[in-house]
């Protein structure tokens, strides 16, 4: 499983944008078994990540892999990844 994080420079100055980098990254290595062999993953962060401590992104990615992964709730939409549903990666 492969990992990537998009941290922009609205979420806050270098030194915040790392440190939300560094959050997330360990947060994902605690969850790799839940993705498949061979899973590309892209987590990005929202400007309010910045302020975020690390249980709220804990909370936050946890809702978005039962979403991308198929744990969602019938009422929540699937998620939308670049015109694809959830499940389709484009080759």
């Amino acid at each position: 499983m492969r990992a990537g994080f998009v941290v922009s420079k609205a979420v806050g100055n270098a030194v915040t944008r790392n440190l939300v980098k560094r959050r997330l990254r360990h947060l994902v290595r605690d969850r790799l078994d839940r993705f498949p062999p061979g899973s590309l993953v892209v987590v990005r962060a929202l400007p309010g990540a910045g302020e975020a401590g690390h249980e709220q992104l804990a909370r936050d990615l946890d809702t978005a892999l039962r979403r991308l992964l198929g744990g969602a709730s019938p009422e929540t939409p699937s998620v939308n990844l670049g015109g694809q549903t959830k499940g389709r990666v484009p080759r």
